[in-house]
């Protein structure tokens, strides 16, 4: 008996059911975002959740928490139980950018946080109020030649993609420009529009109708590729520029440590939800276009962007956010 004493033990443990693995999402699902409502990410976000909730059942809220430059909502979601119950909808300023823009963050994009899935880009469009003498950008920049540090470009804050993408034109084209920051979008446009600030690099949703209006002047766009929204409008990059890009991003990320499965299942419905012609239509509005890199090809991407701004920040002496 004592010699069949194991094999009983086996035999008593295969005819267990299996426990089975607890299936994704057991809860309410939150999905955070350091951006106003209404504005492009928080509408990205709103489209995974409305596809979140019909596919799983589960409700699925979409919470705005501002402040910081989207640290704040990078943070709480960076020390949130590792479970995909708590999501961040981020845009590549809090991951990217802010590492090296702020003295000090309470969070590491890199060790704290992992891809999902970068579901936008929004180029930006390099615009001149209809006055100035330019009316192509190599005629801009022999102007800022002729004129050093009395042309102007507006954005909409340090340290944003209209800020970077300022500082990268005038870096890579060998000219001085003065920045000039806003916090009011509506000032920004209505100074632009009037003459007083020479250039601005905008969203293609903030610029376009003013420039159907006549008021603004497109010279160009930020991004390596043209955009569907304007594409007889030439990349930077096309014009001399190489390897220009100024392109803001969001994408859906989750606390370290989530499973991998919980990830794939993320990732999977994530792209379907942006790829919906619906959804394509919302995203053209605003002037974005849907992306679908898998984790991988994301987290690769913020690799590579993360020292390329840490350099450029360093380079024209942007003093850090304390």
């Amino acid at each position: 008996m004592l010699r069949l004493l194991p094999a009983l033990i086996s035999l008593l443990w295969l005819t267990q059911p299996l426990q089975a693995e607890p299936t994704y999402p057991q809860s309410t699902i939150r999905i955070v975002l350091g951006f106003s409502p209404g504005s492009a990410p928080d509408v990205a976000a709103r489209i995974l959740a409305e596809h979140f909730t019909a596919k799983w059942g589960k409700p699925v809220v979409v919470e705005n928490m501002l402040g910081a430059g989207g640290n704040i909502a990078a943070d709480h979601v960076a020390k949130s139980a590792p479970d995909g119950a708590t999501l961040l909808m981020a845009g590549n300023a809090a991951i990217v950018i802010n590492p090296s823009l702020y003295a000090k963050l309470p969070y590491d994009p890199a060790r704290d946080l992992v891809p999902v899935a970068q579901v936008t880009i929004a180029p930006n469009l390099l615009v001149v109020n209809k006055e100035v003498p330019a009316a192509s950008v190599q005629e801009l920049v022999d102007l800022a030649r002729r004129n050093p540090g009395t042309l102007t470009f507006a954005s909409a804050g340090v340290g944003t993609s209209t800020h970077l993408a300022g500082e990268l034109f005038q870096t890579m084209a060998g000219i001085k420009i003065q920045h000039v920051p806003y916090r009011d979008s509506a000032a920004l446009l209505s100074d632009l529009t009037a003459g007083r600030i020479t250039m601005f690099f905008g969203s293609i949703a903030s610029v376009l109708p003013q420039i159907r209006d006549g008021g603004l002047r497109a010279l160009a766009i930020t991004s390596l590729r043209r955009s569907p929204a304007v594409p007889d409008l030439s990349t930077l990059d096309e014009l001399g520029f190489r390897g220009f890009d100024a392109t803001a991003w969001f994408g859906l990320m989750a606390p370290a440590g989530t499973p991998a499965s919980v990830i794939a299942m993320l990732h999977d419905e994530a792209q379907k939800a942006v790829s919906a012609p619906a959804a394509r239509a919302k995203f053209a509005a605003l002037g974005m276009e849907a992306v679908t890199r898998t984790p991988d090809e994301f987290a690769a991407e913020i690799r590579v962007e993360t020292p390329r701004w840490a350099e450029l920040i360093r380079r024209v002496g942007i003093a850090p956010i304390q």
